[in-house]
């Protein structure tokens, strides 16, 4: 399986602009700027597109441990925040909140980093990665 995502930009980089459209369209000539990356744009950037990715990935990853171990998931929700400095992705940090009956806790946050660790795209990014987790019953 290959996807993919268009980039398309016009002009300087501080003044230009550029669109972000993926293969399923969800994201269709997207705007995204100097603005939207460096100050507070309206449109997107490439660090919140790499947090939606990676909390995406992750959340799908822990919920295939979950299940693979024999629990139901009433819900996982992530959110990813990532860190860029100077040029450079310097850290992913997840915060999970995640409804599951009749686990514990242990189990719950091996199965978390156990997902940090091993998800796509996790293993794609060359940054560190840290996770909190919460365990919410129902």
């Amino acid at each position: 399986m290959k996807r993919h995502a268009t980039a398309v930009w016009a002009g300087s980089l501080k003044e230009g602009n550029g669109k972000i459209t993926t293969q399923s369209n969800v994201l269709s000539n997207t705007q995204y700027s100097f603005k939207t990356r460096f100050e507070d744009g309206n449109g997107t950037n490439p660090e919140e597109l790499i947090a939606a990715a990676h909390s995406g990935c992750f959340t799908m990853q822990l919920t295939a441990y979950l299940n693979e171990a024999g629990y139901r998931v009433a819900s996982i929700e992530t959110k990813c925040d990532i860190d860029f400095q100077n040029g450079s992705v310097v850290s992913s940090h997840l915060s999970v909140i995640a409804r599951i009956d009749d686990i514990e806790t242990n189990e719950f946050q091996q199965l978390v980093k156990k997902a940090e660790t091993n998800c796509p795209i996790s293993k794609l990014l060359n940054t560190q990665i840290s996770s909190n987790a919460t365990l919410v019953r129902s």
